[in-house]
């Protein structure tokens, strides 16, 4: 996040910056004479969540995580990236924006844990032969995990940090040799991450994965409108052709 994002946020925290014009604001961060630079941060963490509008437009909060009681959308953090493959991400606490996600998506088990979830978007496709609820992991996704501070299960998705970087495997105990495995699955050929017993202090799992959110496939989108307009400029048709362009 650019820290001129990151004052307007405590300044938000302590003000309303509905009430204060743009050159104020920029004179309380330190940042005066550039009133359209506040402007393009203010929109910045606006398209984030990360900054909320009142309905009456008389207010300009922070966002915060948790759900909305009547519409039932609840709102969790997303505090980075995650590469599938090699850790190469850093996996920093700082809140990046909110993904909104109805409840009944994510199940009533987690009504009461809404605090313990938050969001990584993953960043490869080396975990793209995963099975998270019948869905894989791919470039692009949003992977909702849970914070746990009990020792993982044998086969679960867990996002994991090491030397202070974060990455999704698939982990795996292999108490015969005293080794704990972080296994890719992918159609890519990646080598497994080892990691010996007596070094677990070294590995922290920061949370198990529960819920992938895929991103929208528009090229499928459009190619599936492209046929479509195909079809409606072409006129009657026979049946057999219908299906002749469709499976095209």
């Amino acid at each position: 996040m650019h820290i001129i994002q990151q004052k307007l946020l405590n300044l938000a925290k302590e003000h309303n910056l509905a009430d204060l014009t743009l050159r104020k604001i920029g004179e309380l961060i330190s940042e005066p004479g550039s009133p359209q630079k506040i402007k393009h941060h203010l929109d910045k963490l606006m398209e984030k969540g990360l900054l909320l509008v009142g309905g009456d437009g008389k207010t300009l909060k922070p966002a915060a995580g948790g759900m909305d009681k009547k519409s039932k959308i609840v709102s969790l953090p997303i505090v980075g990236s995650a590469n599938c493959g090699e850790a190469l991400t850093f996996a920093d606490q700082k809140v990046e924006g909110y993904l909104k996600v109805s409840l009944k998506i994510l199940g009533d088990k987690f009504k009461n844990r809404l605090n313990d979830l938050f969001v990584l978007k993953a960043v490869g496709d080396s975990m793209n032969r995963a099975n998270v609820n019948n869905k894989t992991i791919e470039d692009g996704d949003y992977v909702i995990a849970e914070k746990t501070a009990s020792r993982p299960l044998n086969g679960e998705y867990v996002v994991s940090v090491i030397d202070g970087l974060a990455n999704i495997k698939k982990i795996i105990i292999d108490e015969k040799n005293k080794q704990i495995i972080l296994n890719s699955e992918s159609s890519l050929d990646l080598p497994p991450i080892y990691i010996h017993t007596d070094d677990y202090s070294n590995y922290l799992v920061c949370g198990r994965v529960v819920e992938v959110m895929k991103k929208p496939d528009e090229f499928s989108f459009m190619r599936d409108q492209s046929a479509k307009d195909i079809l409606k400029d072409l006129g009657p048709i026979s049946k057999e052709e219908v299906d002749y362009y469709e499976s095209l």
